[in-house]
């Protein structure tokens, strides 16, 4: 049986937080999908939502992005191919933390009337426009 790659997750390769942030770079990017660590630096070009797309999330945590594009099964074994290692545990709370702060700050509270008074006001315009239109065309 062969010894697996260092760099794999298999070898218990695991990587902090702040060393796969310092990966953004035009020579190395790095992007974590499941807490696993991926170098997607040669599929920068090859990638057919554009380079850019993975340059966004270089250096952090792309699982959301990447679950919400709705990736095709094809596109999931390419990036186990790119698995290096895996984030350690201990910084696996960091980015729940982020996360769960970005979800807790959105205002949950808002009134029904802001759901409701744009549409209404649009609709009272288009009447009052429509009615204007029908009877100068009398």
């Amino acid at each position: 049986m062969t010894e697996p790659h260092k760099n794999t997750p298999e070898a218990g390769k695991y990587f902090r937080l702040s060393e796969i942030e310092e990966q953004n770079t035009f020579k190395s990017t790095w992007i974590i999908i499941n807490n696993k660590v991926c170098d997607v630096t040669k599929f920068l070009e090859e990638h057919p939502g554009g380079e850019e797309v993975l340059r966004e999330q270089a250096g952090g945590d792309a699982t959301e992005s990447f679950e919400d594009v709705g990736h095709s099964t094809d596109a999931r074994e390419m990036m186990q191919g790119m698995v290096i290692g895996e984030l350690h545990p201990d910084d696996r709370a960091k980015i729940a933390t982020i996360e769960e702060t970005l979800v807790t700050t959105l205002k949950d509270d808002v009134s029904w009337w802001t759901n409701w008074l744009i549409p209404v006001l649009a609709a009272a315009v288009v009447t009052v426009m429509y009615r204007i239109y029908t009877t100068g065309s009398e």
